[in-house]
Order: structure tokens, then C-alpha cells, then sequence
């Protein structure tokens, strides 16, 4: 029996599409083992969003080479995408697949390990008329399970390289989504986190029209499962017809996390973003109009080529209006090939910094504030308890807050009603009342 060890960098796309690499490698008779053991194989799941990214995906190829120098090291995802050469090039690297065909790795690494040859197999598409590679999984590792539906982005965001490591959008088709979710639910999934490159364009290639309102829809009536959350949206995307539609919706968890990036109408312009501050203003307070429990969450960027202080002030302020819960906040990395690596105006690293530090203490303070009027409400939670630690049991809740409870006894994998009892460094304490 082969060893494989997996290693995921980046979104939840990827560690979906792991999770699905992993299922098919055992299907082969392989044992699924520690990325950092000694294995006869590693698969490094890349990502390509930040230069570091593209650092860090180097680091673990290296890492796998050196822990098993005789392993077939087989490198797939969105930076072997972009560069393919350069990750072929990496002593050790035996097999470099990009964002298509991924599970065709399963299938290149027991040729190699059956053969013991260590020719390096090169295996990076064009994208343009890619279809959406069937995939899924039959099992989760946890409560929650994220199910891929989307692949591909075509925003062409002047600072993004995803959309070309990505290509364009291809949508999971309806009835597999629908089979998939199910077929988790049975298995004991509580959440189902419905996921991709650009969530809100599932359906966008079908030729009716049928999206991702009405896909939740479906599943709500079928009672496909108990919750749903979903992956990051576009703003625009979030607007009053979609929130209409799905504000009714029983298994819809009240939290959406929003792709914001900046609250800059001059900077989202220059990142030719497809919504201005006042757009993403007025969708936000249509949230609260038809959700009012929800909770937001967002990706916020700063330093952006052009970004003035006022620039920046505009997003510190949007956090404290748009009450966020949480938010993501990086700074710009210049993407080579991007239009933005090329503008004028590029901001010095130590300004980057700093203004990551101010967003993240503005962000940290009204998440304390969001948490303490959860408290003060008194409105019970239902959370999914996830882990445990010296007796007490951590979650999330339908809005997404992290919760903290002591109980007697294991109350993994549950989906518990808690009263709210206090808050510390982000995180809400409560009793457990069922």
C-alpha cells in the first residue's frame, strides 16, 4: 500500500478539491498519511493570490522533495497553473497539473510509483474551453463540509491573477449539487458551505435561467439539509432580488461573507471592481432590511496603487458602519501580468503596514462591540459544536459567531441551542440549554 501525503494552500475551493483528491487516492488503494511523514508520495494542492502565496506553495514542494527524496512530488493547483516551467523546474517535482483534470493526479503518480521512474509529466491546460471537471466527496472530516459548485471568475479585477489561473465560469450542474448536499446530510453533515471562485456566478453558463437563488430554493424545499452557508459573494451579486429570494429560506444560515476589497468608489474603479461604495452601502442595508439577525463578514484590502489616506479612511469607516462581525484584511501584492502591477502610485510597503494595522484594530473593536449586543439581546444561538479542549466545546453559530461552552459530557458534531453569556478576544461564551 502507497503513502500519500496532501498539502492544501489557499481558499476553500482547494481544500474542497483535496478532500475529493484524497477520496480518489484511497479508492486506489492508497493510504492517506501526514503531509510531514515519510510518504512515496505528496500532492501540493497550490495557490497563486500574493506573491508570499506563490513563496509558500515553493516551500512545501521543497519540503515534500526533502522529506523523501525517492517520492513522486506531484504539484497541481493555481500558481503551477500560472507558472508551470518554473514549478517543473523544482528539484524533485515529478508531475504539474494546473486548475483542470486535477483528479487525473491519482492516476499520474501510481503510474510513476508502479514504474519507479521520475520523469518530470507536464500537464497544464489552456483554459478557455474548459468544462466544469466532475467532482465531489462522499465524506467529511468535520460537522461542516464545504462542497465546491463553481469554478472559474471572469471579473478580470485590474490586481487579481485567479481569473487566469481560474478561467472562465463553469457551473456544477444543479442535480450533482443537489445529490452531493444530500448525500452529505445523510452521512451527518450539519452545514453545508456551498463554495467556488466566484460563488454568486453558479448558473451563469446554463442556458436557462435557473441561479443561485434558485438553486437554494430547491434545496430548502427538499430539505436537502439542515444548514447552508455560503462561500465569499460579490456585492453586486448580493442585491434585492437575490436577498428576496432567499431571506425566507429555512436551511439558510444569516451570515454572508461579502468580497468588499474597498469602500473607495475611486479605488473599486481603478481595481475595475463592478460596484461603487454606494451600491455596496445600499446592499448591505438591504441585508439588514430582510435578514435583521444577520451578521456580515468581509475581505478588505489596503494599499492598493492610488489608494490615498482618505481612500483608506473610507474602508476603515465602512467596518463600523456595516457593523462587521469579522473581515480579512491583506495588503496589495503586486501580481506580475496584472494591470495593476504597472500603475502609478504604488504604495511603499510601510504604509501597507500600518494601514493593516489600523483596519485589524478597527475591525478587532466592532467585532467586541457585535459580540457584546449579541450578549445584551439575550436571543438564544444554535450552534454546531466542532472541537473540544480541556472540557469545553467550540462552535459556530447559524450568524457565524464563534462559541465557547463547558459541557459534561461530548457535544462534538451536535447543533445545540446556547444562551450567550459573556465575550473575550472574539470569542462569545454561553450556556448550553438543551
Amino acid at each position: 500500500m502507497y503513502k500519500v501525503g496532501l498539502y492544501t494552500l489557499g481558499c476553500k475551493v482547494s481544500l474542497y478539491e483535496t478532500e475529493a483528491i484524497a477520496e480518489a487516492f484511497e479508492k486506489e488503494g492508497f493510504e492517506i498519511s501526514d503531509f510531514d511523514s515519510v510518504c512515496d508520495a505528496y500532492v501540493i494542492n497550490t495557490c497563486t493570490v500574493t506573491a508570499e502565496s506563490d513563496a509558500k506553495s515553493r516551500k512545501y514542494i521543497r519540503r515534500a522533495a526533502r522529506k523523501n527524496p525517492e517520492a513522486v512530488v506531484a504539484v497541481v493547483g493555481c500558481y503551477s497553473q500560472r507558472e508551470p516551467e518554473a514549478v517543473a523546474g523544482i528539484s524533485g517535482v515529478s508531475v504539474v497539473l494546473g486548475t483542470a483534470d486535477k483528479l487525473s493526479v491519482v492516476k499520474r503518480v501510481k503510474e510513476l510509483l508502479d514504474s519507479g521512474e521520475r520523469r518530470v509529466s507536464l500537464d497544464v491546460f489552456d483554459l478557455s474551453g474548459a468544462a466544469f471537471e466532475p467532482m465531489k466527496i462522499e465524506r467529511a472530516p468535520r460537522t461542516r463540509a464545504y462542497v465546491k459548485i463553481e469554478d472559474g471568475c471572469e471579473c478580470r479585477c485590474t490586481y487579481c491573477a485567479i481569473s487566469a489561473a481560474r478561467g472562465p465560469v463553469r457551473s456544477k450542474p444543479r442535480c450533482d449539487v443537489i445529490s452531493e448536499v444530500e448525500a452529505l446530510s445523510l452521512s451527518g453533515v450539519k452545514e453545508v458551505v456551498l463554495t467556488g471562485i466566484e460563488t454568486g456566478s453558479w448558473g451563469a453558463d446554463f442556458k436557462e435561467k435557473y441561479g443561485l437563488a434558485e438553486l437554494l430554493t430547491e434545496l430548502d424545499a427538499r430539505g436537502s439539509c439542515k444548514r447552508v452557508r455560503l462561500g465569499s459573494m460579490a456585492p453586486e451579486l448580493v442585491n434585492e432580488d437575490f436577498i428576496k429570494k432567499i431571506a425566507p429560506l429555512k436551511i439558510m444560515t444569516p451570515h454572508i461573507h461579502l468580497s468588499v476589497q474597498s469602500a473607495s468608489s475611486y479605488v473599486l474603479k481603478r481595481m475595475k471592481r463592478r460596484y461603487n461604495a454606494d451600491m455596496l452601502y445600499r446592499n448591505v442595508e438591504l441585508l439588514r432590511q430582510y435578514v435583521p439577525n444577520i451578521q456580515l463578514t468581509a475581505d478588505l484590502m489596503v494599499g492598493f496603487p492610488g489608494e490615498s489616506e482618505d481612500d483608506f479612511l473610507k474602508t476603515l469607516e465602512f467596518v463600523g458602519r456595516a457593523e462587521l462581525l469579522d473581515a480579512h484584511v491583506f495588503a496589495y501584492s503586486a501580481r506580475e501580468g496584472t494591470p495593476a502591477a504597472e500603475y502609478d502610485g504604488q504604495i511603499p510597503e510601510s504604509v501597507k503596514q500600518q494601514r493593516s494595522r489600523r483596519l485589524i484594530e478597527e475591525k478587532n473593536r466592532v467585532r467586541e462591540a457585535v459580540l457584546d449586543a449579541a450578549v445584551k439581546s439575550g436571543a438564544q444561538l444554535n450552534v454546531i459544536f466542532e472541537t473540544e479542549n480541556g472540557g469545553y466545546y467550540t462552535g459556530h453559530s447559524d450568524s457565524y459567531i464563534e462559541v465557547m461552552c463547558h459541557s459534561e459530557r461530548d457535544v462534538r458534531g451536535e447543533l445545540l441551542s446556547v444562551m450567550p453569556t459573556g465575550h473575550e478576544n472574539g470569542v462569545l461564551y454561553g450556556k448550553i440549554i438543551n
